[in-house]
C-alpha cells in the first residue's frame, strides 16, 4: 500500500537502454518510424502522469470568475497574466480607446512606454555610420593597423622616406576598395529592406492610437523640423498616387446611418469580401455614402481587373452577414451606447508607419506586416488561413481563429465603439508560443471579464493571408520586436577562415620583421659608438642626432620602413580583387541558373569564397529546401490489395543497391507510367463520367484499381467504393472554384496540410471528388453519382493525437465515424473480430510503402449506435465547456468512441523531393560532407524524408533521443556513445581523419526532438551531444525552433572547430544561416527572408554541390596557393635588401632603386599571383564532380597549413640569399666593363642585377606553381618580367631629377647592363639555382607519392579520362575510337535519381589493414592526402571469406571514389567488324608483373594502343545494376617507385574488368576497382608508357 512508485520521469524513459548501458538502435524506414511513434506516446505519457501528480501536491488557490461559460478560451487568462519569469523585458499594456492608467503615462498624458518602429533593417550600415562602422571593422586587421603605423612613420623625414604621400596610396587603396565592395553588398540589402518597409497596409486612420504619443519624432527629427506628425509624407503620398491612378476606387464614407458603409465607385453597395460562399453571421446594411464626403483611393494596389478578388466580385462580404441582433445590441467589446466623433477611416500607409497599438485591415493574399492579434475575421466561426512559407517554407495552410470578445468588429464604426486592453507578454524568439490577456468591461453587466489569447489568435509577420476575405487586427509587436526578427538576429560580419590564419601569418612575420630591425638597429647603434672608423672620420654631421641610442631607434624605424613588405599591404589589395573575380565566376556559372526563377547563384558576400571549399557539416533545412512541399499519393492498400505502380527516389536507389531488374531510368520509368496511366484513365473513362478528373495531377497510377472497379461482383469492389468515400470525407479541406464560369468543374484544394490535399485530390481523380461543404453538409461523388453527407463532429488532428476521426450522418440515416492516423495508433483500436490476415497483411503494406520513403496512414471506420451517440455528444461537448484539465478531457471524450474500428486500407504518400536531392546528398556524403537536419516538423515526417533522399539508409543504426528531463537525455546520451564505442571503438578528433570514416564497421544516425534537445543543449550535456553527433553519418533534429537551430550550428562550429554550412528557404531558417560560416538561402517564388540574409542564394539544393565541390575548392585551392605565393614573393624581395645591410654598416640604406619597391608589388609582381588565384584549376570541374572525395583535402585543411606556410617562407630565404650572393659573388671575382668603357660598380648597377634576378625569380616560380595555363597566364607570367625589362629601358632615358630620383645614378643603366654578357648570365645563373631545389621537390612528389588530385590530372591530360567521362577532346583526332570503345559516363550531373552507390542492406565489421609507407610526409604536408594517409585501413579483397569482414566501407571510407551518373548502353565491336550492344565473353589477357603492396591495390586509368586484340575487353567499363557498388570502390593508389623496377614491371593504375558472369548488363558505367595480384591474369587494357605530368 506504501510502495514507492516511481517518479514519472523514469516510466519508460530509459526502457531503449540494454542492460549494458547500449541505446538500442532500429534499422529500417518502417522500424524507425514505429520507434518514433512508440517513443512519442511514451513521452505523452510521462507528461500526464507528471500533471497528475503535481495536480496532487497542487495547492488549492481561488479561480477568477468569469462570466462566460462554455467559452473556448479555457485558459481564463490566468497563467498568462501571471508573470514570466523565463522571459525578460516587462509586460507591455496595449489601450484600445481607453485611457492609459496614471502608472504608464508621464504628467502630460503621454505614454511613458516606447515601442519601436515597423521599419526593420537587415543592412549593417547607414548613411551616417558606414565611414566609422566601416572603418572600425577594417582595422579589426592587424596588418591595417601595422600599416596605418608605418604610413606615419614615413611622414617624419628623419626616418628617410623617399615619397610618404606615396607610401599611403596602398592603404588608402585597400581601404577604399574594401569600404566600396561593404557598401555595395550591404546596399543591396537595404534595398530589400526599402522594398518591405514601403509596402503597403490598410490602417484605421483619424483615429487616436493611445499607445503612441502625439509627437513620437526623435530629438533631431523635432530639432530639424521634419516629418510633423499627422503629415503624410511623400512615401505614402506616391502610395495614395499611384493606387489611385490605377482605377481600381473604393469609397470610405458616413451617412445618415450610424454605420459603416464600405463600397466601391462601380457598386455602391458591395464591400470587401471573401471567395467562399456565405455561411451565415452579421450583415452591413448598405448605406449609400456621399462621395463629397468621401476619402477616395485606390485598392488593392497591383492588381489585375480579374483580380479585385472580394473586393467587387466574390459572393462572400461583410454585406453577405446577417446580423444576429436587429437592435445592435452590444457584443463583447463593442458598447452601441458609447459615443464617438464617428471620424475614423481606413486608410493606407506603408509596412513602416504601423506604431502598436494601430488597427489594421488585412485582405486575402496580403502579407502580415507585424504581429498582429486577430480581433475579427470574414468567418462567421472567426476562423482564417494563413501561409507560412516566408517563415519555414511550407504552403500548407495554418489555421488561426479572431478572440471571441472582438469577433464582432466588422467595420470602423464598431471598432470605435470598442473598449479592451491587451496585455501582452514581453517580445520573445519563440515562434510557437504566445500568452496574453484582454481586458474589457460587459456593456450590459458592467463586469470585468478577460479571455486569454494564445499563438492560435497571433499572426506573425511575414506570413501571407489564404482563403479569408479580410481580417481585422491588432498591432502587438512591430520591427525589430517581430518574433521572426527576433529569431533573425543582427547580420553578422563574417571572415574567411584562412583570412583569420592570415592574421597569425602577419603576427609571425612582424615578429620576424621585429627581429631583423633590431638586430640591424643594434649593429648600427654599437658600429655608430666606435671611432676607429673611416665613417667616422669621413661622415662626420650626417647622423640625425648626437645619441646613439636615438640613433639606434631612428636606424629601427627606417628598418620598418625598407622591409615593411615583408608583411605585404599589396597582399589583401590582391585578395579583395580575387574574391571579387571569384564571386563573378560563381555569378556566370550556367549550371547554378535556376530557369523558373530566372536567377543563378547570387553571391552576396564576396570575402568568404574559400570557406566553401573547406565545409565539413551542413545544417539543412527540410521543408522547401530538400522538399517541393507537394506531395503525391503513389500507393494504397486496399483490403489487403495494393495498389500503385509509381517508384519513389527510396525506392529507385533500393532496386539499383540490391541489383534488382527493376532499377530502371527515370526517363524510361516515365515512359512506363504514362502507358499505364493511359490505360488506366480509358478503363475509368467507359465506366462512369468524372467531370472532375485533373488527368495532369493523377498520381495514383494502377491499371488494376480500374480493373476491380469495373467488376461490381466482387468484395473487392464495395471496399474499394468504402475506402475511397472514407478520403472523400474525412479531411478538414476547403474545396475552391477559381473559376466558376469559365471551369465550372475544376476543383483546387486549400488544405491545411498539403497530405490532406493529396487525399482529396487522389480520390477526386479516381471518381470520388469531394465537391463541397457547407454548414452542415459534405458534398461527394461517387462513381459519378452524388451523395450527401451531414456533419456532425470533426476531432481534429494534433501531434499528440496522431489521428483525426469525423463523424457524419449518412444519407441512409447511419452514423460513420471514419478515423485515419498512424498505424500503431489506428492498430490500438481496431475491433476484436478484425480479420488477423488482414491486419498482417496491411502491416506487411504499410512496412513496405514506409521503407520506399512513403509516408503511410491508416484508414478505419465503425457505424455508431443512434443511443450511443448521443451519450457520447453529451460527454464531448461537456468536455469542450470544462475549465481544468480541457484537453485531457477532450482526448478522453474522444478515446470513448474511437474504438471498435474496422479497417478499409492504407494510404502511402510521398513528399516529392526536389530535384537532384537524392544525388546531391550522396555526393556530398561522398566529399566526406556530414549532413544535419534541423526541422520543425514532426518526428515521423522527417525521418520519411530522411530515407526518401537517401540521408537514412535501410542498414543504419538509428538512434532515437526522446526524454522529458535533463537526466534521461543524458542516459540516452552515454547509451548511445557506449553504443558506437561497442563498434566503432573510441572517438577521434585528429585532424586527418575528419572527413571519411575509413574501415568503419557500422553508419548510425542520430534523430532527436526539440525537447530532448533543449535539455542536450544545456552546457553539461552538451559536449557529450557533440561527441555523439559528430560520430553520426547523419543527425535528424525535430520540432526544433529557430534559436535552437542556431544553437545547434554554433555547438558544432565552436565545439568541433569545423565548418559549417547552413541552407534553409524560410524565416526560420535565417538564424541558423547567421550563425554558420556560410549560409546559403533558397530564392522562392514570393521572395525569401533566408535569401535575404544569406551569403550565397540560388533556386535549388542540388546546386550545392558545384557550389562546394567545383567553385569551393578552386576557390580554396586558389586563395591557399595566393597566400603562399605572396609571402614567398615579398620574401626574396625584402630579404635580399637585408643581405646587403652588412655591407652598409646596418643604416637601412636601399639596395634597390625606389622605382623598384614602388612598382614591385604593383606591377612587376602583381598580376601572376592574381591570375594564380582567379583562374587557376588543379582539376577540371567535371572531374571535380566524379571524384568527390577529392574535397577532403579541405576539409581536413591541407592546401593551407602552417608547415606549407614555413615551407613557402624558408623557400623565399634560400631564393633570397641565392639572387644577393651569386651577383655579388660575381662582382667579387671582378667588375666587368660596359661596352661604352664604364665600369659596372656602381649601387645602382648591383642592385639592379638582384632586382631582375628576383623578380625573374618570384615570377617563374608562381608559373611553375601554377597548374592551369591560359592565355592570360602566359600573357601575365611573361609580361610581367618584360615590363621589367622595359621599366629600365624607359628609366635609363628618363631626366636626373625625377619623380623616383634625384640623382643620376640610373642613367644610361640599359646601356651599361644590357650590352654585358656577365649581366644576363648572372641572372640566368641565379634564377635556376634558385628555382632548383622547388622544381626537384614537385618533380619527386609528383612521380613517386603523388596526391589523389596529382593522378586525376594525369588521368585528364595524358590519359582516357575524357573519354570515360563523355567529354570530347579539344584535338578530333583523338575523339576517333571513343564511340567503339567506351561508353561516357558522365553526361549530365544528376541525370538518375536514384543513388547508386549507397551501401547494401545489412552490414558487417570491415577489416583494417596497415598502409604502406604511411610514415612519408613531405616539406608542406601534403603529402597527408595520398591514399596512404588518406586512409588507416584498405578495403578487404573481394575474394576473402571472412564472415566477419564486412565488404561495405563506410560512406565516408577514402577507398569508395566511384563515379555517378548514366549513360545510354554501350556498343562493342568485334574482331570481325561486326558491331553489336551485346558484351562480348572476356579473353584472358597477359598478366602484369606488379610490386607485392598487398594492401595498397593498383588502378589503372589508361589505355594501350587501340587494336582488334583487345577490342573484347572494352565491356571492362559496363557496370551492372545487379551487382552491389559497395563491394568494389574504386581508389587513386600510389604507384610504386617505378624507377626500381624494370621495364616491363613499371607500375601502372589499372581499372579492373567486371567478372565473366557481369556482362549481363546494358548500362555502362565507369566503375574502378581494387585490383589484387591474383587478379592480375585476366587484367584490363593497360599502358606502360611514360607516366604524364
Amino acid at each position: 500500500m506504501f510502495k514507492r512508485q516511481p517518479p514519472p520521469s523514469e516510466i519508460d524513459e530509459n526502457d531503449t537502454i540494454d542492460p549494458q548501458l547500449r541505446l538500442r538502435t532500429v534499422r529500417t524506414a518502417a522500424s524507425t518510424i514505429s520507434e518514433s511513434i512508440r517513443s512519442e506516446i511514451k513521452a505523452q505519457k510521462r507528461r500526464r502522469a507528471t500533471q497528475k501528480r503535481s495536480l496532487f501536491f497542487r495547492k488549492n488557490a481561488k479561480k477568477p470568475k468569469t462570466s462566460e461559460p462554455g467559452s473556448s478560451t479555457a485558459q481564463s487568462a490566468e497563467a498568462p497574466s501571471a508573470p514570466q519569469s523565463r522571459i525578460p523585458g516587462a509586460r507591455r499594456n496595449i489601450y484600445v480607446n481607453q485611457p492609459l492608467t496614471a502608472m504608464e503615462a508621464d504628467h502630460h498624458g503621454e505614454p511613458l512606454a516606447r515601442y519601436a518602429r515597423n521599419k526593420v533593417r537587415t543592412s549593417r550600415y547607414t548613411l551616417f555610420t558606414f565611414l566609422p562602422k566601416n572603418l572600425f571593422e577594417q582595422f579589426h586587421r592587424i596588418a591595417n593597423i601595422y600599416f596605418l603605423a608605418l604610413v606615419v612613420f614615413q611622414f617624419f623625414s628623419v626616418f628617410g622616406a623617399a615619397s610618404p604621400q606615396t607610401a599611403a596610396l596602398p592603404l588608402l587603396f585597400i581601404l577604399v576598395v574594401t569600404a566600396v565592395k561593404d557598401g555595395v553588398e550591404d546596399y543591396r540589402r537595404a534595398q530589400l529592406d526599402e522594398e518591405v518597409n514601403t509596402s503597403a497596409v490598410t490602417r484605421l486612420g483619424e483615429w487616436r492610437n493611445v499607445n503612441q504619443a502625439l509627437d513620437p519624432r526623435p530629438w533631431y527629427q523635432r530639432l530639424l523640423h521634419i516629418n510633423a506628425p499627422g503629415k503624410i509624407t511623400r512615401g505614402v503620398q506616391k502610395l495614395r498616387e499611384k493606387e489611385a491612378g490605377e482605377g481600381k476606387q473604393i469609397i470610405l464614407s458616413k451617412g445618415g446611418e450610424d454605420r459603416v458603409s464600405m463600397s466601391t465607385m462601380n457598386d455602391s453597395i458591395t464591400a470587401m469580401g471573401g471567395s467562399h460562399p456565405p455561411t451565415g453571421g452579421r450583415q452591413l446594411e448598405d448605406i449609400e455614402g456621399s462621395i463629397g464626403s468621401a476619402d477616395v483611393h485606390t485598392y488593392p494596389p497591383g492588381l489585375q481587373e480579374n483580380e479585385l478578388g472580394g473586393w467587387g466580385q466574390h459572393s462572400m462580404s461583410l454585406s453577405n452577414y446577417v446580423q444576429s441582433s436587429p437592435s445592435r445590441s452590444s457584443l463583447g467589446v463593442v458598447d452601441w451606447s458609447r459615443r464617438t466623433n464617428g471620424t475614423a477611416r481606413w486608410e493606407r500607409t506603408l509596412w513602416k508607419k504601423l506604431e502598436v497599438g494601430d488597427i489594421v485591415l488585412l485582405r486575402e493574399d496580403e502579407q502580415v506586416p507585424a504581429d498582429i492579434v486577430v480581433l475579427s475575421t470574414s468567418d462567421a466561426d472567426g476562423l482564417c488561413y494563413l501561409e507560412t512559407k516566408n517563415l519555414d517554407g511550407e504552403t500548407n495552410l495554418k489555421v488561426r481563429k479572431a478572440i471571441q470578445a472582438t469577433a464582432s468588429l466588422s467595420s470602423e464604426e464598431d471598432i470605435e465603439k470598442s473598449s479592451f486592453v491587451l496585455d501582452s507578454e514581453p517580445p520573445h524568439q519563440n515562434l510557437y508560443v504566445y500568452n496574453g490577456v484582454l481586458r474589457y468591461t460587459d456593456a450590459a453587466t458592467r463586469e470585468p471579464r478577460r479571455e486569454g489569447v494564445t499563438i492560435n489568435e497571433l499572426l506573425l509577420r511575414g506570413c501571407t493571408v489564404r482563403n479569408t476575405a479580410w481580417i481585422i487586427g491588432l498591432v502587438v509587436f512591430t520591427g525589430p520586436d517581430t518574433k521572426i526578427y527576433l529569431n533573425g538576429g543582427q547580420t553578422p560580419s563574417k571572415q574567411s577562415k584562412i583570412a583569420k590564419e592570415t592574421n597569425f601569418n602577419v603576427v609571425v612575420n612582424f615578429l620576424f620583421l621585429v627581429i631583423i630591425c633590431s638586430v640591424s638597429a643594434t649593429i648600427n647603434g654599437v658600429m655608430d659608438g666606435l671611432t676607429a672608423t673611416s665613417t667616422y672620420i669621413y661622415e662626420q654631421g650626417v647622423e640625425p642626432t648626437s645619441s646613439n641610442v636615438l640613433n639606434a631607434l631612428v636606424t629601427f624605424v627606417s628598418c620598418l620602413i625598407a622591409f615593411q613588405n615583408i608583411v605585404p599591404v599589396s597582399l589583401f589589395i590582391s585578395i579583395e580583387i580575387v574574391k571579387t573575380i571569384q564571386a563573378y565566376f560563381i555569378a556566370q556559372d550556367l549550371d547554378m541558373y535556376y530557369k523558373p526563377f530566372n536567377t543563378a547563384c547570387v553571391p552576396k558576400n564576396w570575402g568568404i569564397s574559400d570557406d566553401l571549399g573547406q565545409i565539413e557539416y551542413i545544417f539543412s533545412d527540410k521543408t522547401g529546401t530538400l522538399t517541393q512541399n507537394v506531395m503525391e499519393f503513389q500507393k494504397c492498400s486496399v483490403r489487403g490489395v495494393t495498389y500503385g505502380e509509381g517508384v519513389t527516389e527510396a525506392q529507385r536507389g533500393a532496386a539499383t543497391r540490391e541489383g534488382r531488374v527493376d532499377a530502371v531510368a527515370p526517363e524510361e520509368l516515365a515512359e512506363k507510367l504514362a502507358v499505364l496511366k493511359d490505360t488506366m484513365v480509358a478503363r475509368l473513362t467507359k465506366l462512369f463520367k468524372n467531370r472532375y478528373m485533373q488527368v495532369d495531377k493523377l498520381t495514383l497510377v494502377s491499371p488494376k484499381l480500374a480493373e476491380d472497379l469495373a467488376d461490381r461482383s466482387t468484395e473487392q469492389y464495395s471496399h474499394i467504393i468504402a475506402f475511397f468515400r472514407a478520403l472523400a470525407v474525412c479531411h478538414s479541406v476547403l474545396a475552391d472554384k477559381p473559376e466558376p464560369q469559365e471551369r465550372p468543374h475544376h476543383l483546387e484544394y486549400k488544405a491545411e496540410s498539403p497530405d490532406e490535399a493529396a487525399l482529396v485530390g487522389a480520390a477526386r481523380d479516381v471518381g470520388f471528388p469531394f465537391i463541397g461543404k457547407h454548414k452542415d453538409t459534405i458534398d461527394i461523388e461517387v462513381l459519378g453519382q452524388p451523395e450527401r453527407f451531414t456533419h456532425i463532429k470533426t476531432l481534429e488532428f494534433t501531434s499528440t493525437r496522431k489521428r483525426m476521426s469525423v463523424v457524419v450522418r449518412a444519407s441512409d440515416g447511419r452514423i460513420i465515424l471514419y478515423c485515419k492516423g498512424a498505424d500503431s495508433v489506428i492498430y490500438e483500436r481496431l475491433a476484436a473480430d478484425v480479420d488477423p490476415a488482414l491486419k498482417e497483411k496491411t502491416t506487411k503494406d504499410m512496412d513496405f510503402f514506409a521503407n520506399g520513403g512513403l509516408r503511410t496512414l491508416c484508414i478505419g471506420y465503425r457505424v455508431l449506435a443512434e443511443d450511443e451517440f448521443l451519450r457520447w455528444l453529451r460527454t464531448y461537448e461537456a468536455a469542450q465547456s470544462s475549465i481544468d484539465n480541457r484537453d485531457e478531457a477532450i482526448e478522453n471524450a474522444a478515446a470513448e468512441v474511437e474504438h471498435s474500428l474496422q479497417i478499409l486500407g492504407a494510404t502511402a504518400l510521398e513528399d516529392k523531393l526536389q530535384e537532384g536531392v537524392p544525388e546531391a546528398i550522396e555526393m556530398l556524403h561522398r566529399a566526406g560532407i556530414k549532413l544535419w537536419i534541423l526541422t520543425g516538423d514532426k518526428l515521423q515526417t522527417a525521418i520519411e524524408i530522411g530515407f526518401s533522399c537517401n540521408l537514412l539508409k535501410q542498414d543504419m543504426e538509428v538512434m532515437i533521443l526522446s526524454a522529458d528531463s535533463p537526466e534521461g537525455t543524458l542516459a540516452q546520451i552515454e547509451a548511445g556513445l557506449n553504443k558506437i564505442a561497442s563498434i566503432l571503438g573510441p572517438p577521434t578528433s585528429k585532424t586527418m581523419e575528419r572527413g571519411f570514416a575509413p574501415g568503419a564497421k557500422a553508419s548510425f544516425a542520430v534523430v532527436i526532438d526539440g525537447d530532448t534537445l533543449h535539455h542536450a543543449l544545456t552546457p553539461d550535456i552538451k559536449p557529450l551531444f557533440l561527441n555523439l553527433g559528430t560520430q553520426c553519418e547523419t543527425v535528424v533534429c525535430c520540432r526544433v525552433s529557430p534559436a535552437q537551430k542556431a544553437l545547434t550550428v554554433k555547438l558544432v562550429k565552436e565545439g568541433r572547430k569545423a565548418m559549417t554550412l547552413s541552407i534553409g528557404d524560410g524565416a526560420n531558417d535565417v538564424a541558423m544561416i547567421q550563425e554558420a560560416n556560410v549560409g546559403c538561402g533558397l530564392l522562392g517564388h514570393e521572395g525569401s527572408q533566408a535569401a535575404m540574409s544569406a551569403d550565397y542564394a540560388f533556386g535549388q539544393f542540388r546546386f550545392l554541390t558545384k557550389l562546394l565541390l567545383v567553385h569551393g575548392r578552386w576557390s580554396y585551392q586558389r586563395i591557399a596557393d595566393m597566400h603562399s605565393n605572396f609571402f614567398y614573393k615579398n620574401v626574396i624581395w625584402t630579404l635580399a635588401m637585408f643581405w646587403f645591410m652588412p655591407f652598409c654598416y646596418f643604416d637601412a640604406t636601399y639596395l634597390y632603386d625606389y622605382s623598384f619597391i614602388l612598382f614591385y608589388n604593383l606591377i612587376f609582381t602583381s598580376l601572376p599571383v592574381i591570375v594564380l588565384g582567379s583562374f587557376d584549376q588543379d582539376i577540371n570541374s567535371k572531374a571535380a564532380l566524379a571524384f568527390p572525395q577529392l574535397y577532403v583535402r579541405g576539409i581536413r585543411g591541407l592546401e593551407y597549413t602552417r608547415t606549407k606556410f614555413w615551407f613557402y617562407m624558408l623557400d623565399g630565404l634560400y631564393q633570397s640569399a641565392v639572387v644577393f650572393f651569386i651577383p655579388y659573388l660575381v662582382w667579387q671575382l671582378g667588375l666587368a666593363v660596359a661596352s661604352n668603357g664604364m665600369g659596372i660598380d656602381s649601387l645602382a648597377d648591383f642592385g639592379t642585377t638582384v632586382a631582375v634576378a628576383a623578380i625573374f625569380a618570384a615570377n617563374t616560380y608562381v608559373g611553375m606553381n601554377t597548374h592551369y595555363w591560359t592565355s592570360i597566364t602566359w600573357v601575365v607570367v611573361i609580361g610581367s618580367s618584360l615590363v621589367m625589362i622595359l621599366w629600365i629601358v624607359i628609366y635609363s632615358f628618363l631626366p636626373v631629377n625625377t619623380f623616383f630620383s634625384n640623382t643620376d645614378g640610373f642613367v644610361n643603366e640599359v646601356e651599361i647592363l644590357f650590352a654585358n654578357v656577365t649581366f644576363w648570365t648572372t641572372i640566368v645563373f641565379s634564377v635556376l639555382v634558385a628555382l632548383a631545389p622547388r622544381f626537384l621537390i614537385k618533380f619527386f612528389k609528383s612521380t613517386y607519392t603523388p596526391l589523389d588530385k596529382d593522378i586525376v590530372r594525369e588521368m585528364w591530360v595524358g590519359g582516357d579520362l575524357k573519354d570515360r567521362l563523355g567529354i570530347r577532346h579539344r584535338k578530333e583526332s583523338k575523339n576517333k575510337h571513343v564511340d567503339l570503345e567506351t561508353a561516357p559516363m558522365f553526361r549530365e550531373p544528376h541525370a538518375r535519381s536514384a543513388s547508386e552507390l549507397a551501401l547494401q542492406q545489412g552490414y558487417e565489421p570491415t577489416v583494417p589493414r596497415s598502409p604502406v609507407g604511411s610514415d612519408r610526409k613531405s616539406p608542406d604536408d601534403n603529402s597527408a592526402d595520398t591514399i596512404e594517409q588518406l586512409s588507416k585501413a584498405a578495403l578487404p579483397n573481394p575474394h576473402d571469406t571472412d564472415d566477419t569482414v564486412s565488404p561495405n566501407p563506410s560512406y565516408y571510407s577514402a577507398s569508395d571514389i566511384p563515379l555517378p551518373s548514366p549513360i545510354p548502353p554501350s556498343l562493342y565491336q568485334y574482331p570481325s567488324g561486326e558491331i553489336s550492344n551485346q558484351a562480348p565473353f572476356p579473353a584472358p589477357s597477359t598478366s602484369h608483373s606488379l610490386s607485392p603492396e598487398p594492401s595498397v591495390p593498383k588502378l589503372d586509368y589508361s589505355r594501350r594502343a587501340y587494336s582488334p586484340a583487345t577490342k573484347a575487353e572494352s565491356y571492362e567499363l559496363q557496370a551492372r545494376p545487379s551487382r552491389d557498388w559497395s563491394q568494389s570502390p574504386s581508389r587513386i593508389q600510389t604507384p610504386p617507385h617505378s624507377h626500381s623496377l624494370a621495364p616491363s614491371q613499371q607500375p601502372h593504375v589499372q581499372l579492373q574488368s567486371e567478372a565473366p558472369h557481369d556482362h549481363d548488363a546494358g548500362e555502362g558505367r565507369y566503375r574502378p576497382e581494387e585490383v589484387d595480384q591474383e587478379d592480375q591474369a585476366n587484367g584490363p587494357l593497360v599502358w606502360d608508357g611514360p607516366r604524364v605530368l
